[in-house]
């Protein structure tokens, strides 16, 4: 059982940055693979960064050279760096685990809203 909690969204003016971060509890969090969404207001849920248990990370095209996914196992916290932001990325983002190499995320995170003003 893992438990996420995102937090650090917020108001930021286009073309300002936010790091979001994702807690977790448990004690194999370096075994999963983690990821993050979002979704925007009538809109699916899209994926937006990932990086596998070996840090690995891939991204969405939309935000590639913009946003930089890390992790940091010993504090169980995963980081989402968003630099030069947009406002239709205004969405709440959420993270999610996968066990191993699983692409399928079975926990996720309540969400946090960014909110991107032009």
């Amino acid at each position: 059982q893992v438990q996420l909690v995102e937090s650090g969204g917020g108001l930021v003016q286009a073309g300002g940055s936010l790091r979001l971060s994702c807690a977790a509890s448990g004690r194999t969090f370096n075994m999963y693979a983690m990821g993050w969404f979002r979704q925007a207001p009538g809109k699916e849920r899209e994926f937006v960064a990932r990086i596998s248990w070996r840090s690995t990370t891939y991204y969405a095209d939309s935000v590639k050279g913009r946003f930089a996914i890390s992790r940091d196992n010993a504090k169980n916290t995963m980081y989402l760096q968003m630099n030069s932001l947009k406002p239709e990325e205004t969405a709440v983002y959420y993270c999610a685990a996968a066990w191993g190499d699983r692409t399928e995320y079975g926990y996720w995170g309540q969400g946090t809203q960014v909110t991107v003003s032009s």
